[in-house]
């Protein structure tokens, strides 16, 4: 499984990168990562008409698409649609952070699984 990660480098830039979920068992159910520390999980819900300029993100998360993707624009100029089913964890707490804009015109409940 591939998940996408905003990251701040040591300049204040915002970059994704592609990371890789290890597997580390594989039970009759299917195959399972390690256990990963969480604090707390938050629904949202999102309009259509959702346009947010710069910002950093608010925590250490994960945010999973639940029906509807999402572009992402990095500050180095990298610009990604994070799908529906897709998972993005965004660690660019400081800095010039990144631009979220709603695509399709459509409603978009997501998942934020908070780490800090």
């Amino acid at each position: 499984m591939r998940i996408h990660r905003l990251y701040t480098d040591a300049k204040g830039e915002s970059h994704f990168e592609d990371l890789e979920i290890e597997y580390v068992e594989t039970t009759r159910s299917g195959r399972l990562s390690k256990r990963l520390p969480a604090t707390g999980i938050i629904f949202r819900e999102v309009p259509p008409t959702y346009d947010l300029d710069w910002h950093p993100a608010p925590r250490r998360q994960y945010i999973i698409n639940l029906d509807n993707g999402v572009q992402i624009t990095a500050s180095d100029g990298e610009s990604r649609v994070i799908g529906a089913g897709e998972v993005l964890l965004v660690e660019d707490t400081s800095g010039k952070g990144h631009l979220s804009k709603a695509i399709n015109e459509r409603l978009r409940h997501c998942i934020f699984v908070t780490l800090d």
